[in-house]
């Protein structure tokens, strides 16, 4: 792929309120390609072996996929109320949900909206990388200025931690505006 416009390694940060001592780093690496295309790669570093990884299987649409390990990214245009999420789970089954508004919306069951996943394990380490296609959202959003929340949730045996970008409130809420902490601007944008 010619044209990648952005690309930043960006730490999680586990809630205060989620503390766990079995993943040791989250880190997602963001590529943003001229093309349209959205990549995150999210790494996981700790002791495999303490967590509940849900199994490979054939890519397929799954809803819930947060109650158990997964990573999500919402995207929103700047400036706007309305966002999608994404949720990824290293079984390689995936959500899309689309909002109107803080929590007002539901699932798109939308093959089109398909993101590729790639899974790699280690005894100490989880990677996960899905590719988006911003065109699926909509025809504006190729070329828009993106605000983009980061998190995941890591199901181990003694419990689940939450891992975000920025935690704005004193309980985990991934769909708070105000974690929607990265700016992605358009390809061609002045920097």
């Amino acid at each position: 792929m010619n044209g990648m416009i952005a690309e930043n390694w960006i730490d999680l940060r586990c809630h205060q309120s989620t503390p766990n001592e079995v993943v040791r780093t989250i880190k997602v690496l963001v590529r943003r390609w001229a093309e349209g295309q959205l990549k995150f790669t999210f790494r996981l570093d700790g002791d495999i072996s303490h967590l509940r990884i849900p199994s490979p299987l054939a890519p397929h649409f799954a809803e819930q996929l947060w109650q158990h390990t997964c990573f999500e990214v919402f995207i929103a245009m700047a400036g706007q109320p309305s966002y999608h999420e994404f949720n990824f789970a290293p079984s390689r089954e995936w959500t899309v949900y689309t909002f109107s508004g803080y929590r007002n919306g539901g699932p798109l069951a939308n093959e089109m909206l398909r993101p590729s996943i790639v899974v790699r394990s280690t005894d100490d380490r989880l990677e996960l990388d899905a590719v988006v296609m911003l065109d699926c959202l909509s025809a504006i959003h190729p070329g828009a200025s993106l605000d983009v929340g980061l998190s995941a949730v890591i199901e181990a045996h003694e419990g689940r931690s939450y891992w975000a970008l920025r935690h704005p409130l004193d309980k985990p809420d991934f769909h708070d505006a105000d974690g929607f902490a990265l700016r992605l601007e358009p390809p061609g944008h002045p920097r």
